[in-house]
């Protein structure tokens, strides 16, 4: 049995002994002692800190895995005298050689070489266009930090806005008597716009480091600005007011139907999420998962139906997951917590949110802004935005009472 068996069977075992310490030590009302929630959450603490072991030691597993591949190919013919790069703009080897020249070069003096070499990726704004190799990459760690982006559908516009065609209101058919008259039921059609915000960080590096052989640039600046981005995006995809920033699925203009308002203000019951997920469109519900804040799936733990079993079920496999009402459950830490007029919960098919990536990661190198204390700063800035196409896709649980101002 693998290591990640292991921890699922012993997540798992928990779990039943979690359930049963439930069942048997509620009191009459249902409620349990300040003693004994004070051990039951020490048990659902475990539950979480197992999980927690599994998703590490599966990432792990996944850079072993990557690091075991072969990183090139066996010469089956007579290799060329001469390397030849064959291809051409921001994917040459020149162009990329060149790029992190540039960011590596003492007081941002370019030669004549390295500046010809990056003469296709001047940006309008300034500084460069980072590498295809690199925005690729960049591209694919995002996936890793955001939650949303991993489910949505992602297009790749050239221009700054994209419109997208979409059936307001659906005809219908009907039965007509011989050589009677067929009433008319046209479709509607709108448009969604999916237009370009703009989401910028920052990197200060020492003059030292950056002129170190061995410090891998590429992979610090991949890493950090795909955590600082990923984040930023992850907050707007969820909550964003479309002010500047992409329309996230819990705002309250653009983002996902209501489904249910909750009776409470601070909590959950079993009956509302089973409303919540008969709320959605029985279409939507073959694709849909769960979104929620890990503080908000802690409360929900506790939830069973009307036949006694919990709504929440661990993976039992490796490779498996946790579900709730059979579904898949994600959570982000950028989703709202439980408070009064919060929307807490969403459920539906999150491939009806679309995010639209401007083309083009900008890079720019600042060489005297921090001069004085011997550092380098690197901007790197894309352009992007996210929207709901069709809202009746995700419906969202929202609790009861008026959300406090500046939530």
């Amino acid at each position: 049995m693998s290591k990640i068996n292991e921890l699922r069977a012993q997540r798992a075992k928990t779990w039943e002994q979690t359930k049963a310490f439930l069942d048997s030590h509620r009191s009459d009302k249902g409620v349990l002692s300040v003693e004994d929630t004070a051990t039951y959450e020490k048990m659902e603490q475990e539950i979480v800190d197992l999980g927690r072991e599994i998703e590490r030691q599966e990432r792990l597993d996944a850079f072993e895995r990557e690091l075991n591949t072969p990183v090139n190919t066996p010469i089956t013919q007579k290799p060329d005298t001469a390397k030849v790069d064959t291809k051409t703009g921001r994917a040459s080897d020149t162009y990329k050689k060149a790029f992190w020249a540039q960011a590596r070069t003492k007081g941002g003096m370019l030669t004549a070489e390295i500046r010809n070499a990056l003469q296709e990726g001047v940006d309008s704004e300034g500084g460069y266009l980072v590498p295809d190799e690199f925005e690729q990459t960049l591209v694919q760690s995002l996936e890793a930090e955001n939650v949303v982006r991993s489910l949505a559908h992602v297009i790749t516009t050239a221009s700054g806005s994209h419109k997208i065609p979409i059936v307001a209101t659906k005809g219908t058919a009907a039965w007509v008597d011989e050589e009677g008259t067929i009433p008319e039921g046209d479709d509607a059609f709108g448009q969604q716009l999916i237009g370009a915000h703009k989401v910028a960080t920052m990197i200060k590096v020492s003059e030292e480091l950056l002129n170190d052989s061995a410090f891998d640039l590429e992979a610090y600046f991949r890493t950090e600005f795909a955590r600082r981005i990923g984040n930023k995006e992850e907050e707007a995809f969820l909550t964003g007011d479309s002010s500047g920033k992409p329309t996230g699925i819990f705002n309250a203009t653009g983002g996902g139907q209501l489904g249910v308002t909750a009776a409470s203000a601070t909590a959950i019951t079993a009956d509302e999420l089973i409303d919540l997920f008969y709320s959605l469109n029985s279409a939507y519900r073959k694709n849909a998962v769960w979104l929620l804040n890990d503080s908000t799936m802690k409360n929900i733990r506790k939830l069973k139906d009307s036949n006694g079993q919990y709504l929440w079920q661990p993976a039992l496999h490796e490779g498996g997951y946790d579900t709730l009402l059979g579904k898949r459950i994600y959570t982000s830490p950028y989703a709202p917590e439980l408070a009064a007029g919060q929307k807490t919960v969403a459920f539906g098919d999150f491939n009806y949110y679309w995010i639209g990536d401007r083309l083009g990661i900008t890079f720019k190198r600042l060489n005297e802004r921090f001069a004085e204390t011997g550092q380098i700063g690197f901007i790197a800035s894309k352009r992007l935005d996210g929207k709901l196409i069709l809202p009746e896709a995700i419906k969202v649980l929202q609790q009861k009472g008026t959300a406090s101002s500046g939530t």
